[in-house]
């Protein structure tokens, strides 16, 4: 649980949810949220993994094969 204090005795409501939405990014809150939010069985979570490796590869391999042919 985060808890956010004043620091200063006149520190405006604006500055001191700016803090706290800084914070909130900082210790990544809500991708945790996000990602709690349903249940993935670890094989689905494998094959995406898998799936979005092998997107990344030929991605890199479509760029190499483009800086290949521009020579």
């Amino acid at each position: 649980m985060m808890k956010i204090n004043r620091k200063h005795k006149g520190e405006s409501f604006e500055s001191l949810m700016k803090r706290f939405r800084k914070s909130v990014e900082k210790s990544d809150i809500l991708n945790e949220v996000k990602a709690r939010e349903h249940y993935i069985k670890p094989s689905t979570t494998k094959k995406l993994s898998r799936e979005i490796a092998k997107k990344r590869e030929k991605k890199r391999r479509d760029e190499q094969s483009l800086k290949r042919s521009r020579r």
